[in-house]
């Protein structure tokens, strides 16, 4: 039997008398886009940064790929694009890409290789020599994917992913993730735009710091008997029938 891809074991996280995230468990088998749904402030980021490792649970535990984090050994195996784009204004996209690129022990071919795939996978081969100082916020956005791919992860965190972009782009995006899934790849993408949801193949949905419900939008709105996800999400955020 194959390892789970996720294993968030009754995870609880509190800064000082602040509890953020309240007894959270979760399991991903196999590749497929899970999206975490949920307003601002409702625990998304801090779920994803104790995933990653950057942020360690006050109760609980979390598994990636069988290994418990926070684990160097994971760094090869999780891609993550965080809310803000951490990237170098007076270096080109092409210069962006190695720097982060040699941070994970590519070199080279591989390395030459690896970048010219997430550029042409995200859109950006033809600005590749161009700073990123010149760039739009959704070539930015664009530019933080291709990072968080250039080392080929088995499993992707995407927070926030489409803040700020406008609805052309943000359809390629989703176009993007489907293409990653369909190759084996694991995303989860953190979102408060209930739209999205439906590109999803499960959703968790977070309010104040509990995992309200899982399952696939479908389910979610057969069980509370609703039509889109947002009346789904208020029925069970617990304000009443939404219809």
């Amino acid at each position: 039997m194959s390892r789970p891809v996720l294993e968030i074991d009754h995870v609880a996280k509190r800064f000082a008398a602040k509890t953020v995230l309240s007894d959270v468990s979760l399991t991903i088998d196999k590749p497929e886009i899970f999206g975490l749904l949920g307003p601002s402030g409702a625990g998304k980021t801090t779920l994803v940064k104790m995933i990653v490792g950057m942020e360690r649970p006050t109760e609980g535990s979390i598994h990636v790929l069988g290994v418990k984090v926070p684990n160097l050994k994971l760094m090869t195996d999780i891609g993550y694009m965080a809310q803000s784009d951490a990237l170098y204004g007076e270096l080109t996209a092409e210069e962006n890409l190695k720097f982060f690129a040699q941070l994970y022990g590519l070199s080279g071919k591989r390395l030459k290789e690896n970048a010219e795939r997430v550029l042409e996978l995200v859109g950006l081969q033809d600005d590749a020599k161009k700073p990123v100082q010149k760039f739009s916020g959704g070539m930015k956005r664009r530019l933080s994917l291709a990072i968080a791919l250039i080392h080929r992860p088995k499993f992707l965190i995407l927070d926030e992913p489409t803040v700020g972009i406008d609805p052309l782009l943000r359809k390629k995006l989703w176009d993007t993730f489907g293409e990653l899934k369909d190759n084996g790849v694991t995303l989860i993408v953190t979102s408060h735009v209930m739209d999205e949801a439906e590109r999803c193949d499960r959703l968790g949905l977070i309010r104040d710091g509990r995992l309200l419900a899982c399952g696939t939008p479908a389910e979610l709105k057969r069980a509370t008997q609703t039509t889109t996800m947002e009346e789904a999400f208020l029925v069970y955020g617990g304000m009443g029938d939404a219809r």
